[in-house]
């Protein structure tokens, strides 16, 4: 009888199948509402995304730049991510979001005064000229060293993105930089994009299982057009967490009957004006509540409706009493 052969010359399974976008994972995940609420996103540029630690945020500049993001977080206006990127030539330099505004070459001193004025107060860097960036940004995880599925699919999707940049000629308006971990390893291809609407307003916009087959549709639908991708989004800067944005959607847009008065209330969105100079105006706040005159008169009928009610139960509790002094004194005499 023949004996049964083994296989052992079966063919190693590829990274692509353990941790790119064949693995089985892949669409397996809730993308809508991964993204936590924040409203304004720090890049920090910083060597090769092929050399970055696992915590990269443990060394130099990084680590400086964490450290004083830890120190100061209390005292930003607005929630504010912090994100190290693909270096190089331009290490050092700093992107900042949705204000779409530059600093070069930033060294491990200058970060406290930077983090002081800029992120803190809201003004210009004494010490540094503040550039204006224009066109669209598109930062893909590619930390491979923190997780294995970034590290095969970051770069795959970055050049993909290169490769269709150049064939619709817009180099040189569309910029595509490999970043660290941004949480979600899980979703991965991960990827944020910063691309202007038609009325110049910016906002970050996460995907998640992103291929290299879609990369055409970000480029003609999302950037061309400003339309999201709906099936691969993960969620947007400034929006809070999935679900309860329905309710508060609910909320913001139903308008009051009765004595009410009639306002639609909108609130912080994440999007941004750019004003002069590439400052930004935009704040994480919640706009002041309207006053409600509806709810003020509700009070007031609430009040009256309250003293009447006191005054019946008074005016029967002596009804009360005389009907039955009444009756005694019948009785008695």
């Amino acid at each position: 009888m023949a004996e049964v052969e083994n296989n052992t010359n079966a063919a190693p399974v590829s990274d692509d199948e353990l941790y790119g976008f064949k693995r089985q994972e892949m669409y397996t995940g809730t993308l809508a509402g991964s993204v936590g609420p924040y409203g304004r996103h720090v890049f920090l540029c910083y060597k090769s995304h092929e050399t970055w630690l696992p915590r990269v945020e443990t060394e130099g500049l990084p680590q400086r730049f964490a450290k004083s993001f830890k120190d100061r977080r209390a005292d930003f206006a607005v929630k504010t991510n912090l994100t190290v990127c693909g270096g190089g030539e331009s290490d050092g330099d700093v992107l900042i979001f949705p204000e779409m505004i530059r600093y070069k070459a930033i060294k491990e001193t200058d970060v406290d005064a930077f983090v002081e004025d800029v992120l803190v107060n809201g003004k210009p860097w004494t010490s540094g000229v503040q550039e204006e960036l224009s066109g669209s940004f598109v930062f893909v995880c590619a930390h491979g060293s923190r997780d294995k599925r970034c590290g095969v699919c970051g770069p795959a999707l970055m050049e993909k993105f290169e490769q269709e940049i150049g064939s619709r000629g817009l180099s040189g308006k569309i910029f595509v930089k490999p970043c660290s971990h941004i949480g979600g390893h899980k979703y991965a291809g991960n990827l944020i994009v910063f691309s202007p609407d038609s009325a110049g307003n910016v906002s970050g916009h996460w995907y998640g299982y992103v291929t290299p087959d879609d990369v055409p549709a970000m480029l003609d639908q999302h950037i061309a057009k400003g339309e999201i991708i709906q099936k691969l989004s993960r969620g947007k800067m400034g929006l809070i967490p999935e679900g309860e944005e329905a309710v508060k959607e609910a909320d913001e847009h139903r308008i009051q009957n009765g004595n009410g008065v009639q306002v639609e209330k909108k609130g912080f969105t994440g999007g941004c004006c750019q004003g002069a100079n590439g400052v930004s105006c935009c704040q994480e706040q919640a706009p002041e509540p309207a006053k409600k005159e509806g709810s003020v008169k509700q009070n007031w009928f609430r009040s009256i409706e309250k003293e009447e009610l006191l005054l019946g139960a008074a005016a029967v509790g002596a009804v009360a009493t005389i009907a039955v002094a009444y009756s005694i004194y019948r009785k008695s005499g």
